[in-house]
């Protein structure tokens, strides 16, 4: 016997403004067999819409986990992130910085504003699934995540 849980099924709430990391993350989530259900916003000020449920996003769900760019439109990244994580009643939501950039100033200022996680994002699509694998074994298995 594994003791290995079964994955639950998570939504997902991408906020990311290029529609080809877009299309990857869908085929990637995908080919990794996350039961998931994902939902796309393009930019910041969407982003932060969407968690606190205003205008168009009124009865959005509460998401389990976010994958946050941080270059976007409108309403960058670190902003969305710090807003997030001063919010009582979002900042147990784990986020998962998704981006580009491997600079250490971005590595540092994302943790330092409580991201979960920083990953850069692959090149390839191999590595991106292998990625989705690993964010799947832990933060859909192993890790217990908070319900709202």
């Amino acid at each position: 016997m594994s003791g290995e849980k079964p994955a639950r099924h998570v939504h997902i709430l991408l906020v990311e403004d290029n529609p080809g990391d877009v299309r990857l993350t869908k085929e990637a989530l995908k080919d990794a067999n996350v039961s998931h259900q994902l939902t796309v916003v393009q930019d910041g000020v969407a982003a932060v819409q969407f968690l606190t449920k205003e205008g168009e996003h009124a009865k959005a769900a509460r998401p389990d986990l976010i994958l946050l760019d941080l270059n976007l439109p409108k309403r960058g990244g670190r902003e969305v992130l710090s807003i997030i994580k001063q919010d009582a009643s979002l900042r147990r939501i784990p986020v998962i910085v998704l981006t580009t950039s491997n600079a250490d100033d971005d590595v540092m200022r994302s943790y330092e504003l409580h991201a979960n996680a920083y990953i850069e994002k692959p090149l390839d699509m191999d590595h991106f699934v292998e990625v989705f694998k690993a964010i799947e074994a832990f933060w859909c298995r192993i890790v217990t995540l908070p319900h709202e």
